[in-house]
């Protein structure tokens, strides 16, 4: 299944209807969209971290769910009334300070839901620090 949106034109889409992302500075950008794949990261600042100086979970939910919308968007076009319906997230490591990649590819997209898979791993790292899976509810078209 190839995109119908490239990044940019989510990235602008995001701006225009989705600007509290940015809320404290543009932590949040897309790395990449293929086939069936979104690639989003998380530039993390001190905003971002909890004591101990790890990437706070809620950070990481941000970024998963955020790299959901955007892949199934990439596929959809621009629908801002695609909401998640279900959110799971797996913690699996302490994360380090700095930036985190969020890898979301689509499991299945039907006309009424989109389920995704998201592996959040460190820049240039392989081992997974979190693992998600989301469910959107579709709109009609």
């Amino acid at each position: 299944m190839q995109p119908v949106m490239t990044a940019q034109e989510i990235a602008g889409f995001l701006d225009r209807e989705f600007p509290q992302i940015h809320a404290g500075g543009r932590a949040y950008s897309i790395d990449s969209v293929s086939s069936g794949e979104a690639v989003m990261r998380l530039a993390a600042t001190d905003l971002h971290l909890r004591p101990g100086g790890t990437i706070s979970g809620p950070s990481m939910m941000a970024l998963a769910d955020l790299a959901a919308y955007v892949v199934i968007l990439a596929h959809i076009g621009p629908v801002a009334l695609a909401v998640t319906t279900n959110f799971s997230i797996n913690f699996l490591r302490k994360p380090e300070a700095g930036d985190l990649l969020g890898t979301c590819r689509l499991l299945k997209l039907g006309k009424r839901l989109a389920v995704v898979e998201c592996g959040i791993a460190g820049a240039g790292e392989e081992e997974l620090v979190a693992h998600a899976t989301a469910t959107y509810s579709v709109p009609p078209r």
